[in-house]
């Protein structure tokens, strides 16, 4: 029963010990904002300078300066665009904009037939606000920008353990520090 108990626990370390490690990672930065994090096995789509396709990929590997793509390695140089979906601060005002607007004229609403007490009658002047509201702000909601070109304030960069850009995976297994 000892010799069996012994040998599950040697099993258990034995595969534990690579979550052990930290892994590096790859983050695109806008001065010093992450905007993008990449992980082993995460998606990579790019397009190279001088071309017009988009390659699709994975992160195999991370280099200081290189990206291993499936089979290929890429320089941080050579790549012209990163593509992956992001929101912007237009996106997140547009956003405000459309629920500022509908909840404008639901509030009105909600005042005339509750509060007052009189029948549901549409304001023109609340119609008209809440209409411009709401078609200023999808068209800033709903168009987000897809992808990134490299070069200026955005840069691509490997981190890893110990420097501030990097952020342990949540499934991965991270002792915890002890301080004195």
């Amino acid at each position: 029963m000892k010799r069996r108990s012994v040998y599950l626990l040697l099993l258990i370390l034995f595969l534990s010990v690579g979550r052990l490690y930290s892994q590096k990672q790859l983050v695109l930065l806008k001065r010093e904002k992450v905007l993008l994090r990449l992980n082993y096995g995460d998606d990579f789509n790019y397009r190279l300078k001088g071309s017009k396709t988009v390659m699709p990929s994975y992160v195999n590997n991370l280099y200081d300066t290189a990206v291993l793509a499936h089979k290929d390695i890429i320089p941080f140089h050579k790549i012209d665009r990163i593509y992956f979906k992001h929101s912007s601060f237009g996106n997140r005002f547009g956003t405000f904009l459309v629920i500022g607007g509908v909840g404008y004229f639901l509030i009105d609403q909600f005042n005339e037939v509750i509060v007052h007490g009189e029948e549901p009658t549409i304001d023109e002047n609340v119609a008209t606000t809440s209409a411009i509201l709401v078609g200023a702000g999808l068209p800033l909601m709903l168009i987000k920008k897809k992808s990134q070109r490299l070069g200026g304030k955005y840069r691509l960069l490997t981190v890893e353990k110990g420097s501030p850009f990097y952020v342990p995976e949540l499934n991965s297994f991270e002792p915890p520090l002890i301080r004195n």
